[in-house]
């Protein structure tokens, strides 16, 4: 009988084969969990510059109150908030959490205000009115 130096190597093979897919699963679910913290990140971001754009004419002390609960509420944390006129500039931030957490917390700035304040239109312009001419 000859001897079998490759016998049970397939087994070795599938084990590796194996491991390598949970690992590029691991990958690509950190991946969708971190896009998804910065979707949150700028969802909170969004919502908190809108609440400080409400109330900007009470001043920037309630203005940015305002944006810090409703950041909070969206489970991000406040770094920054400006009240200039009408217009909010909030910058939050939000941590990832589980294992991920030891990353950095994905930031993300926003700006609110009326449209017709300068700097908020687009640059094609403002948007046209809905309806016949």
């Amino acid at each position: 009988m000859r001897g079998g130096g490759d016998r049970g190597s397939a087994t070795v093979w599938a084990t590796g084969a194996a491991a390598a897919v949970c690992v590029l699963l691991a990958g690509v679910l950190a991946l969708g969990h971190a896009v998804g913290v910065r979707h949150r990140a700028g969802g909170a971001a969004d919502l908190a510059a809108l609440a400080a754009a409400d109330s900007a004419l009470e001043g920037e002390r309630e203005a940015c109150g305002r944006a810090l609960r409703a950041a909070a509420a969206n489970g991000a944390r406040l770094a920054r908030c400006t009240v200039h006129g009408e217009v909010s500039d909030v910058t939050v931030h939000v941590r990832a959490a589980g294992l991920l957490g030891v990353l950095p917390p994905a930031e993300v700035r926003s700006r609110a205000g009326p449209a017709d304040v300068a700097g908020l239109t687009s640059p094609a312009g403002p948007a046209a009115p809905a309806g016949p001419p």
